[in-house]
């Protein structure tokens, strides 16, 4: 009994860590002050209508948006076919392809920023656009190969046995068998992706450019000359936008599931 009790102790202090400087993020975002300060002197919605109102936040809004969106596309594209190769088929370094894979998300996201940033603008000397959508998608694809994966191989590839048999062939029978069946799947590792794309700041800060930057850049340059609200209000609905997506994939496959 006092060893649960002690459990519990120990799980509220690590929440409480965790959730009391959201708190007073959402409470800041809401005074009236011209400087972020807690307790809030007044109440008001000036800062959301400011942050809506900042072209450069806004573009860097929709250019991380754009990125996001097609870097995790492509790592669909590229992705979900890996993850059926790798549970699929018994292949020679199966194990050394995966944790290959998976690197990117073992190595601290500062390492992976500058290596990205010697090979893809120092040696490629690609555009900042083409740099940034490679980057994210090198970033994006081991949360594909992780979630899709974890359902190709409890999948029972029986089915599509039974459907070559019926004459169907390996793409269609992949299509029409495979695909639906882990079709949450691939929707929570989309998700998953896409939240990581979009709040990542390591790759954005080393691969943006002249006026081409993504929002985590952008946050931190106006914070490094002002410390008004606004930030708070646009930390704020960036956690209602990822909360968002997290509970949709809550209900699209579970959270247990994932992990």
């Amino acid at each position: 009994m006092r060893k649960n009790n002690s459990m519990t102790a120990i799980a509220c202090v690590v929440l409480a860590f965790l959730f009391l400087p959201l708190l007073l993020i959402i409470i800041t975002s809401f005074g009236s002050a011209r400087a972020i300060e807690f307790p809030i002197s007044g109440f008001t919605l000036d800062w959301y209508i400011n942050a809506l109102a900042n072209r450069a936040m806004m573009r860097s809004f929709r250019l991380s948006l754009v990125i996001g969106l097609l870097a995790t596309f492509l790592s669909i594209l590229v992705g979900v076919p890996l993850s059926y190769i790798l549970s699929r088929y018994s292949i020679k370094g199966k194990n050394w392809l995966k944790g290959f894979f998976l690197s990117p998300t073992l190595i601290p996201g500062i390492v992976v920023g500058f290596i990205l940033f010697q090979f893809i603008v120092v040696r490629l000397g690609l555009p900042v656009f083409q740099g940034l959508l490679i980057g994210h998608f090198l970033i994006s694809i081991p949360y594909i190969i992780r979630v899709v994966g974890s359902s190709m191989e409890q999948l029972d590839f029986s089915m599509e046995e039974v459907a070559w048999t019926l004459g169907c062939t390996r793409f269609r029978a992949f299509v029409q068998i495979v695909l639906p069946n882990v079709s949450s799947g691939i929707f929570a590792a989309f998700m998953l992706a896409f939240v990581n794309s979009f709040n990542n700041v390591p790759v954005s800060m080393f691969l943006s450019g002249p006026g081409v930057t993504m929002l985590p850049t952008s946050l931190l340059s106006y914070l490094e000359f002002n410390y008004d609200p606004t930030i708070s209000a646009i930390s704020v609905m960036l956690m209602m936008l990822t909360i968002g997506l997290m509970f949709l994939v809550e209900k699209t496959l579970g959270i247990t599931k994932i992990v």
